[in-house]
């Protein structure tokens, strides 16, 4: 999951320095032709990478539970839209799917449109825009890391999952208020703290939908949720745009915290029915 993050903080950093604010419309052109020339020749070596070198499974199962997948079971042999079909029908699958696209959703928005509202309040600061990017990405990675932890440490999947989310929202309210103090030093700051939770909770995300969903495969969860983050994100940054442009970044942010404070309660409601534990322990 480190990848994933990383490079998102690569595009935050890389795109202020390639393209410069120029004078000449011309010039901005080049600095994006070279800067396309580059995702161009990273994605082509990552692609060769991946065709020569990943293996599809790992020689050996790395638990007890992805052991018992490995048998013949009805579940696992049917076609694939059936197992959607299973997924769709899981009531507490269904509750995560909305509340990790919400969440996801707004981080999305946040990123998209991260230039634009500290340009707003801090103008000339593009190049701290990116770093301020950079720093909500790895302070994320910091939290996905310490997610892992606790979550290996107490497999308590619901609580950390509900934890991460209000800490999320209560980030995004402390954003919200402290963008305009007029030290872009304080934006480092709670901007690494709503990175902390927003973008740590995608791994805990996945890892609850594992359990929920066990013995489903688990690309196909994992998948939707992606997909269901892809519809949110693009609702949101085109609301949070709407709003941002009409209304200013105060009815914009606290729009998208009211947000988080709606997946936060679909979040609670969401039963810890821990299948993929039950697997790995069938004798507690």
């Amino acid at each position: 999951m480190i990848q994933h993050p990383l490079g998102i903080a690569v595009g935050f950093l890389a795109p202020p320095m390639l393209v410069e604010n120029h004078d000449d419309i011309s010039l901005i052109g080049d600095d994006l032709r070279l800067m396309f020339y580059i995702v161009a020749g990273v994605t082509t070596v990552l692609v060769v990478l991946v065709l020569f070198f990943f293996k599809a499974a790992p020689p050996t199962p790395p638990s007890a539970a992805q052991e018992a997948t490995k048998t013949p079971n009805p579940l696992q042999s049917s076609p694939f839209l059936h197992s959607i079909k299973r997924l769709m029908l899981n009531r507490n699958y269904v509750l995560l799917l909305i509340s990790y696209g919400m969440n996801v959703g707004v981080f999305y928005a946040i990123s998209t449109l991260l230039n634009q509202i500290v340009l707003t309040h801090y103008p000339g600061h593009e190049v701290d825009a990116g770093r301020i990017g950079v720093c909500i990405v790895f302070a994320g990675m910091l939290g996905s890391v310490a997610c892992g932890i606790v979550l290996d440490k107490t497999h308590r999947f619901k609580e950390t999952t509900l934890a991460v989310y209000i800490f999320t929202m209560i980030g995004m309210w402390i954003y919200t208020f402290t963008l305009s103090v007029g030290h872009i030093s304080v934006v480092y700051v709670t901007s690494s703290l709503l990175g902390f939770f927003m973008t740590g909770y995608l791994p805990v995300g996945f890892e609850f939908a594992a359990e929920l969903t066990y013995p489903e495969p688990e690309g196909t969860s994992t998948g939707l949720l992606n997909a269901a983050a892809q519809v949110f994100g693009i609702t949101f940054t085109m609301l949070y745009s709407e709003l941002l442009n009409t209304n200013g970044d105060i009815v914009a942010n606290v729009t998208m915290a009211v947000m988080l404070l709606a997946g936060s309660v679909v979040t609670a409601i969401i039963r810890s029915d821990l299948r993929r534990q039950a697997a790995q322990n069938p004798n507690p």
